[in-house]
């Protein structure tokens, strides 16, 4: 972008034009400090002639962006609850806090939809298009604001609703806000409703302004606006790069831009810009953007995590009528097992299903929420509402409930059926590897997750990895017998130690194997031509040792917790990217 001067006073409602392309969202962002990888910003951004920091302009401005991201699963006063809860003043009570919930809710004509869900498309029917845009302009004024600044905030409305948005922008500016918006092609009667204009055209300033003195400085240009006109299509027409003639509307713009540069008024805002002496732009900003402390953050999002995986059908009720129908499925297949040669093998491999059912559950199950929840996090968070660390404990305790609950499940509905080793300290013991192996998988997933950048992504890598670590579980492969060039991924593989730790779990100790059935399957005759007579012989015949129990069990809490200290610190590298610290 050019080096340029320009102002918005309190009261007023500023637009920017420009054709698309042109730099105006790249303004905003720069202005606010947001999304800023690969775009160079020279200059500083002054409120009341003081100079803003990242954290300061966050604190005393909001920012209304073009694409509308909510938690479909809350309803439209949960979510404005959730807003006053991490946004307002700590000091402020909870009822003064519902208070201003109702008092926006009256103002913006969202009292009739309060209790209806946001809703997610394609999946939970919710709110329209046009209440989304006003109950993104409720959350951002909740606080007060004085600056507001506005992404196309029209984008995609009719042009009723479009115009209903135009006139409480306007409103807003009338109680005394600074109001910057983007807008793209406005019809005349929305254009009316500006009080200045900026018009910007290959990341210059062709003009800044009311709109009356825009007309007559493009007529001074040689581009007058024709009779009955739009004078906002006029403006965007003269400043378009027109694909078919490059060379001369370049020419075109460069010298409107040049010619406006020269004129009293952007000399006289150039002037008025305040000198700074030893300023450092690299010193940290003593302001916070977080505007309530951390506990408050804490329960507001657990609040708030906990009414979302309630209300999700994915989460609970397909995942809870999956899980009994595959337990229940496979305690009738593996139905009444006996301590005999064909039990040991049958009993083994449902073992195996169980760790692999768990894992690939939820571990798509952790990416597909997670990964789509991500971008609502990012703009959250840069918006100064809540810390990472917060967000990223708060999301594992919400979601703990439904993960301890479906593993339980699935053991205590086939452990019985398939007749497993009786003992009822046994039984504990399998819940409990598999309720730990469950928070590994998790924690896998949350890994994939933050270290990709979309859901796609997260998805395509996720089963590669996977499958080494699922053909090192000892099933397939026993130990020692692959090369010692490969023999350490079996030290990352979850199916590895909870496979051991369930197998010593269920024949340790067993001594009464049956040998009247030495009928083996052809595929098992070369590994099984001897009786395995007892619990120890069978991990023998999968090189297990007893003595591994206890640290397979450690091996998975370091994989727990080695994961997700790893997924948390790349969350965290991207909310650092082109901001100013405070996670």
């Amino acid at each position: 972008m050019d080096t340029a001067a320009g102002q918005a006073e309190p009261g007023s409602l500023l637009a920017i034009l420009g054709s698309s392309g042109a730099g105006k969202t790249s303004l905003l962002n720069a202005l606010t400090f947001r999304n800023l990888d690969g775009l160079q910003v020279m200059g500083d951004r002054f409120a009341n002639q003081e100079l803003v920091t990242p954290n300061s302009i966050t604190s005393v401005s909001a920012y209304v962006q073009q694409e509308d991201l909510f938690m479909g699963t809350l309803t439209v006063r949960e979510h404005l609850i959730f807003q006053a809860m991490v946004r307002m003043g700590h000091s402020l009570r909870y009822k003064d806090r519902l208070a201003r919930v109702k008092e926006v809710l009256a103002d913006l004509g969202l009292s009739k939809c309060q209790d209806t869900l946001i809703g997610i498309p394609g999946r939970i029917k919710g709110i329209s298009g046009g209440e989304k845009k006003r109950l993104s302009f409720a959350s951002e004024i909740l606080t007060n604001p004085s600056i507001l600044f506005c992404d196309e905030p029209t984008s995609g409305l009719d042009s009723y609703m479009a115009g209903h948005v135009v006139e409480l922008m306007k409103e807003l500016a009338n109680q005394g806000r600074t109001v910057i918006s983007t807008i793209h092609q406005p019809s005349s009667a929305i254009f009316s409703n500006f009080t200045n204009i900026l018009l910007f055209a290959e990341g210059r300033t062709a003009f800044i302004g009311d709109i009356s003195s825009a007309s007559s400085f493009l007529s001074s240009c040689g581009y007058p606006c024709p009779p009955l006109y739009n004078p906002a299509d006029h403006f965007i027409q003269v400043l378009t790069i027109l694909p078919t003639d490059r060379d001369n509307s370049r020419q075109r713009v460069a010298m409107i831009c040049d010619q406006f540069s020269q004129t009293p008024y952007a000399q006289q805002l150039a002037a008025q810009t305040p000198q700074l002496q030893h300023y450092n732009p690299g010193q940290s900003s003593p302001y916070s953007p977080y505007t309530v402390g951390w506990c408050a953050q804490f329960w507001a999002l657990l609040w708030r995590g906990w009414l979302g995986v309630r209300r999700e059908p994915k989460i609970v009720k397909v995942r809870l009528l999956q899980t009994i129908f595959t337990a229940a499925l496979i305690g009738l297949i593996y139905f009444g097992q006996i301590a005999d040669q064909a039990g040991v093998i049958n009993i083994n491999g449902v073992l195996f299903f169980f760790i692999t059912n768990v894992t690939f559950s939820n571990v798509f199950a952790v990416i597909n929420v997670f990964c789509v929840e991500l971008p609502l996090f990012l703009r959250e968070h840069h918006n100064g509402m809540y810390r990472t660390d917060v967000y990223f404990l708060t999301k594992q305790l919400a979601e703990m409930p439904v993960f301890v609950l479906l593993p339980l499940i699935l053991i205590s509905v086939s452990y019985f059926l398939i007749q497993l080793n009786p003992d009822l300290e046994r039984f504990l013991v399998t819940v409990g590897i598999l309720e730990l192996l469950t928070q590994t998988v998790i924690s896998y997933g949350y890994l994939i997750s933050c270290l990709c950048s979309s859901l796609p992504v997260a998805l395509s890598i996720a089963s590669p990895i996977i499958l080494p670590l699922f053909l090192f579980g000892g099933l397939f492969l026993k130990n020692g017998s692959v090369p010692l060039w490969m023999g350490w991924i079996k030290y990352l593989s979850w199916f590895l130690y909870s496979y051991e730790a369930l197998v010593i779990n269920q024949w340790s100790g067993v001594t009464n194997i049956s040998c009247l059935d030495v009928t083996i399957p052809t595929a098992q005759q070369n590994s099984s031509e001897r009786c395995l007579k007892s619990g120890k012989e069978v991990l023998e015949e999968l090189y297990f040792q007893e003595e591994n129990f206890l640290f397979d069990i450690f091996m998975m809490l370091v994989l727990v917790v080695v994961m997700r200290l790893v997924a948390f610190l790349a969350l965290l590298v991207k909310t650092k990217r082109g901001k100013c610290g405070w996670c």
